[in-house]
């Protein structure tokens, strides 16, 4: 079992959670994720590695309330246990010297993205990041972007903090300073990263992308995650999960994302979540 040592809430449905799993954080990478599941009856869910800690045998993930068991991750409390943390998987970021890399981030893209911002600035890269989320209320670790980037700019849809609009917007504008972009990194919704990939397309600059399709068992076997790439069929969670922006097959990503919209929804009620809580 996997033990919850601290939960602490981030902003509105996000939370931080610090979980003891020492064989996972002495192999973690930048870029990887764990299978996680909050009890014997649960669903397997990936989460990407925000930060670990192998002195401490402890890795960190960053949860929002979208779904049954998300939302049953954020209510645990310390001390409780989970059934199951599988990881760490997935191929490792591939850290390159490019030169001016930007990040592109949405919601909880911005802890995804820590480990691999580090690892890049390990190497000498320059970085801007772009953060972005709905309003001020739903934007979390902008003091650790900033003191990571060498230029951090914040985007809201309702303009009440930073800049008013979408991401693409920032990135748009960074484009046109005709300041040469080496590469791109975007994490977060799949309609932003699809823009995100048109736009670097558009002005040929490459662009990486960190795919979160759905997924089973996280080792190949089950053929869940499956994405089209560059015309070829490939799994997120052995062959990714992150690939080339302009090779992914985005509407078909999108299509599979919403097989299960239905069943999902009938999960989030308040009184099947309250079936699955652990008793007092």
């Amino acid at each position: 079992m996997f033990r919850v040592i601290e939960n602490s809430p981030l902003a509105q449905g996000i939370n931080r959670l610090i979980i003891s799993a020492p064989d996972v954080a002495a192999k973690a990478r930048p870029g990887q994720f764990v299978i996680l599941r909050v009890d014997k009856q649960g669903e397997r869910i990936p989460l990407t590695l925000a930060d670990w800690e192998q002195k401490n045998g402890t890795i960190t993930v960053i949860v929002q309330q979208v779904g049954l068991t998300t939302t049953l991750l954020c209510r645990q409390k310390k001390g409780s246990q989970l059934a199951v943390v599988l990881g760490p998987l997935g191929r490792p970021t591939e850290i390159k010297n490019y030169g001016r890399m930007v990040f592109v981030a949405g919601g909880v893209g911005a802890a995804e993205i820590l480990p691999v911002i580090k690892g890049f600035r390990n190497l000498g890269n320059k970085v801007s990041t772009i953060l972005g989320a709905r309003s001020r209320d739903l934007l979390i670790l902008t003091g650790e972007l900033k003191t990571l980037s060498d230029r951090l700019v914040i985007t809201t849809d309702d303009g009440t903090a930073g800049q008013k609009g979408l991401v693409t917007d920032a990135l748009r504008d960074l484009i046109l300073q005709k300041e040469k972009i080496d590469h791109i990194y975007a994490i977060g919704q799949v309609v932003m990263m699809e823009a995100v990939s048109g736009l670097a397309r558009m002005h040929q600059i490459p662009v990486t992308v960190s795919l979160n399709p759905i997924m089973v068992d996280g080792t190949g076997l089950c053929g869940a995650c499956r994405v089209k790439v560059a015309g070829r069929t490939l799994f997120a969670c052995v062959d990714g999960p992150e690939f080339s922006g302009w090779d992914v097959d985005w509407p078909e990503l999108r299509t599979r994302l919403n097989l299960f919209w239905k069943e999902e929804q009938l999960s989030r009620s308040e009184k099947h979540i309250c079936q699955r809580l652990p008793k007092e």
